[in-house]
């Protein structure tokens, strides 16, 4: 299983966010910027069940979520033309540490949680 999972849902229509971009990416130490993990795109269910590897180190982390691609083809205006979520991952974590971040969307708002 990845280490990292998401689920996106659109509030203002009731239903599964698909076709969202994310990107996972790992701060640089010495604060140089970030480093591409992986990649994904939320399937017809809002998920991606398999964003990243099956083990992260400790670090912080952050995915960004591609929203105003997924409103702008909805015809629908929005103001935050990405969602980025940072999170942590502690060191004295398990290895087999499943990190699951949801995301709650509309154009106007969003919120997340660790999920489980």
């Amino acid at each position: 299983m990845s280490h990292v999972t998401t689920h996106v849902l659109d509030a203002s229509a009731g239903r599964p966010a698909a076709g969202i971009a994310v990107v996972l990416e790992g701060a640089v130490s010495g604060g140089s910027g970030w480093a591409e993990v992986a990649t994904g795109t939320t399937d017809d269910d809002g998920r991606i069940a398999d964003l990243g590897p099956e083990a992260l180190p400790g670090g912080t982390y952050r995915l960004t979520f591609a929203t105003g691609a997924y409103f702008d083809a909805r015809g629908v205006d929005t103001f935050y033309p990405e969602v980025t979520v940072s999170f942590r991952v502690a060191v004295t974590d398990q290895p087999n540490q499943h990190y699951h971040v949801p995301v709650l969307l509309s154009p106007f708002a969003y919120s997340t949680y660790r999920g489980s």
